[in-house]
Order: C-alpha cells, then structure tokens, then sequence
C-alpha cells in the first residue's frame, strides 16, 4: 500500500516540558478513511495541527505526502498544503469574498488561470449544492452552508488528503449527512480523509479505520 503519512516515535507539544501526545508511530494509507477521537483536550487538534505543519514534531520523525515535517522550512510545508484539503472547525472563510471565490482560494494560491477556476468552482458548488448561492457572502449563509462551503474549498484543488476537524460538530443532522457524503465521496475517489471527532457516526457504511488519543497515547482501535 502507499503510505500517504508516516509517524515514528512523534512527541508533539508547545511547552517544552510538556507534551500533548507522546511517542506516536503509525502509518496512513492512500484512500483510507481515518476517524481520530479522544476526549476534549485530549490532543486532537494539535495532532491535525501538525500534519499541515502548523505544530512541529518536538521528537521523532513525522512524514505528509512525501515532506518531513520536523525539517521542512516554510517553502516545503506551503508546497505540502496544496496537497492537502483542510477543514476548519470554525470555517474559516473569508468575510469579504463571495462564496465562490472562498471555494476558489486554494485554485487561486496555485496559479491556475481564470477560466480553469471558475469551472472547477461551479462543478463543485453544484455537487455541495451551493450553486445558488455562488455570489452570497459567508455571513449569509447558515452554519450548514458555510461547512459545506468549507468542504467544496478543500476539494476543489484535488488534494491527496482531506483533514477535518470536527467537521460536523456543530451542524444539524440534515447538514451533517451532507458534509459526511462529501467526505465519503472524496474517499472514493482515492482521497485519503482523516476527521477528528467526538463520535463515529452509528450508521458508517464504507471501511474506516479508528485511532483514539487517550493518556498523550495514539492507539488504533480494530
């Protein structure tokens, strides 16, 4: 199998005598569908900090789609991001844009032409269903919205993994089906998807595998 991401004795932390997650080592697959839970402060979010390079491994080796996050310098791990898909639990949209362009931003950062962005931005509006709502502004839209939003931008470019972090949290269950769909489609494709969450949803219906952050350990749970 290709391994997407690689973790040998990982220690992520802030402070340097505290670590949030300590002496992690699994490997990730191309199109493997990953949920990571854990209680609330458990370490969930720094750990999807670190595979886009936002938190630096303080000990071990981590590896992104090829890139050695402890030793990449800025270039490398902006160069890692256009592989990658990220969800945002807060969204993270630009106030000042309309729908369509937010979608557009990664098309944007990579240099793609005019026309290019524009189609891909449709096909994907359609897919997400926002296609009426192409030239609304984030504030606008409701919280669903705004999520698969959120999703259509971290699809549009194609990426080699899709990183969410409690992607549906805050949504109704309506909204919450919709966004997993997105997810699950992508992984169909070949996407590798990785969610950090509180539950599993009760009714998943594709193989995925499980990882649990407990006691600063990441275990995989069969």
């Amino acid at each position: 199998m290709e391994k997407v991401i690689s973790a040998r004795e990982l220690d992520l932390g802030y402070k340097k005598e505290q670590s949030v997650l300590k002496n992690c080592s699994f490997d990730i697959n191309k199109a493997d569908f990953i949920f990571l839970t854990g209680n609330s402060g458990s370490g969930k979010t720094t750990f999807i900090k670190s595979l886009y390079g936002a938190v630096k491994p303080r000990l071990g080796i981590l590896e992104v789609c090829g890139v050695n996050i402890t030793k990449a310098g800025t270039g490398r791990i902006n160069d890692l991001r256009k592989k990658l898909g990220v969800v945002f639990q807060d969204y993270k949209l630009i106030e000042e844009w309309s729908l369509a362009k937010n979608v557009m931003l990664p098309l944007i950062i990579a240099g793609y032409s005019e026309d290019i962005c524009a189609k891909q931005v449709e096909k994907l509006l359609v897919h997400v269903k926002l296609n009426h709502k192409s030239d609304d502004y984030p504030k606008e839209l409701s919280g669903g919205e705004q999520q698969r939003a959120a999703v259509a931008r971290a699809l549009v470019h194609n990426p080699t993994v899709i990183i969410a972090d409690e992607p549906t949290g805050n949504l109704d269950e309506y909204s919450a089906e919709v966004v997993m769909g997105l997810l699950k489609t992508a992984n169909s494709c070949g996407i590798t998807v990785i969610i950090a969450t509180h539950h599993i949803p009760s009714k998943f219906d594709i193989p995925y595998r499980h990882f649990h952050i407990e006691g600063k350990m990441l275990n995989e749970i069969s």
